[in-house]
């Protein structure tokens, strides 16, 4: 990124100002990537770990496969899954409350004795399916803004923080060179001067 100046003291405050502002913003930006990085990890691992408990949940279920299908599956439903939103560094991300469920009523006389049993694990296994699906999507969400910082800090660190000192150098330079080559200048003059006048005499 080529950054736009001119070879005045205006040009060099306004860099000045802009390459301050881009170092104090630096570790915080860091500071906020680590956090986001953390944050994705323990996501990452939640949703791996919910995964690796319904897997075992359905394993250990496979023994009732046959009585599965004899169970009314209009029995019971996902009402409402209950959000709330929370910031981690800065980015707003959904928390998992609640997950409500609405169960029809049936009678245990006329439904084998192991329905109630049964409307249990539906609700087990849609639970930990629901919170594995909530920590996945938070995860990317996470990820996204992780990745978005990460490219605000290399972009500061890489391309903007270089590139401002290097203009204020180049500033720098071209104001001292201006200043030498006028004193110079000053100089042959005054030499001139003092020629002309010892001549004159």
């Amino acid at each position: 990124m080529a950054i736009k100046f001119q070879y005045n003291k205006t040009s060099l405050q306004n860099l000045n100002k802009q390459l301050k502002m881009r170092v104090r913003a630096l570790p915080t930006i860091k500071n906020k990537e680590a956090a986001l990085r953390m944050e994705v990890k323990k996501a990452r691992d939640k949703a791996q770990e919910l995964n690796q408990q319904l897997q075992d949940a359905i394993v250990s279920y496979q023994g009732m496969v046959r009585l599965w299908g004899e169970f009314d599956t209009s029995l019971i439903k996902v009402e409402d899954v209950q959000l709330s939103v929370r910031k981690i560094a800065g980015v707003r991300i959904p928390v998992l409350e609640d997950v409500k469920f609405h169960m029809e009523e049936f009678s245990l006389f006329n439904k084998p004795a192991w329905f109630i049993e049964g409307v249990g694990i539906v609700k087990k296994l849609a639970s930990i399916g629901i919170e594995s699906e909530f920590f996945n999507r938070k995860m990317a969400l996470l990820e996204h803004a992780r990745r978005k910082t990460t490219q605000k800090v290399n972009l500061y660190e890489k391309v903007q923080i270089p590139g401002y000192e290097e203009a204020i150098l180049k500033i720098k330079r071209f104001m001292e060179d201006e200043e030498n080559l006028s004193k110079s200048a000053q100089k042959i003059v005054k030499d001139r001067q003092q020629r002309i006048e010892e001549e004159a005499l």
